[in-house]
């Protein structure tokens, strides 16, 4: 999945092993799962599993495409709270209705987690909600954080009305010493759409965030294809950083099923 040069003519036959302790962060409801399990994958052609074998796997899973690379599968290695993107939410509506004051999302859901992807390759994307914040082991550059002071249109729900249409992040990437660069986005809302993920049709609102580095005169789209009603991210492409490719990601299946 991660090779620098995206060969299609190679051959490989790798291990990913899950310990437990690697497991430990992580809720996923499953039990009866041994220590460690193989993931073969042998040619070039896109990774495709079974609807049924993906249900039987007790891992969330989705897959992901780098650039014009194979699609390839990944599984949920680790769940912690989330870092810095979500951390300001405020729910919208009082305690009761005497009128108490508003609280914090901390009071009133659980909290939001940063998902840890692992690759056959030992490769790694780490998203909040769906948003990519970090990813290690890519040869071709790696996202190293994403910060702010306000929360991501992504977290609080891209179909909601309520949800700001602009937000402003900060981030940082390797090779090269780039780090704190600005970033302005812009969502807008395409309406409802059909995708079909692993040969299941779907009903899915579409957005397009049209990203500004203002350092250096740049701009580039990401999109995010999110469940209408929950806003839960279906499908997205998301830019590493500038000048790195673009991540395509697929969900198969959520984490906490």
């Amino acid at each position: 999945m991660f090779d620098a040069r995206l060969s299609v003519n190679r051959r490989f036959l790798v291990l990913i092993a899950l310990l437990p302790l690697l497991l430990s962060g992580c809720s996923q409801k499953f039990q009866n799962v041994s220590d460690t399990f193989r993931l073969a994958v042998r040619g070039d052609d896109d990774t495709v599993k079974s609807s049924a074998w993906i249900e039987q796997l007790p891992y969330a899973s989705m897959y992901a495409r780098i650039g014009d690379g194979p699609q390839a599968f990944m599984v949920l290695a680790l769940a912690e709270p989330a870092a810095v993107l979500t951390s300001s939410i405020t729910a919208t509506e009082p305690k009761a209705a005497t009128g108490s004051k508003t609280t914090t999302e901390s009071e009133t859901t659980e909290p939001a987690m940063q998902l840890k992807w692992l690759a056959a390759d030992k490769g790694m994307l780490v998203t909040e909600h769906g948003r990519l914040v970090k990813t290690l082991n890519l040869p071709l550059g790696n996202l190293v954080q994403v910060t702010a002071e306000t929360p991501d249109p992504v977290a609080l729900g891209l179909q909601l009305p309520t949800t700001p249409t602009t937000w402003t992040r900060r981030i940082d990437w390797q090779p090269g010493y780039h780090f704190g660069y600005q970033l302005t986005s812009r969502f807008e809302d395409k309406g409802l759409v059909t995708i079909t993920i692993n040969n299941i049709t779907q009903s899915a609102r579409y957005f397009v965030e049209t990203v500004n580095v203002p350092s250096l005169d740049l701009q580039f789209d990401n999109a995010f294809w999110v469940e209408p009603t929950s806003g839960q991210v279906l499908k997205s492409r998301q830019l590493i950083a500038p000048g790195l490719p673009e991540v395509e990601t697929q969900l198969l299946k959520a984490y906490g099923r």
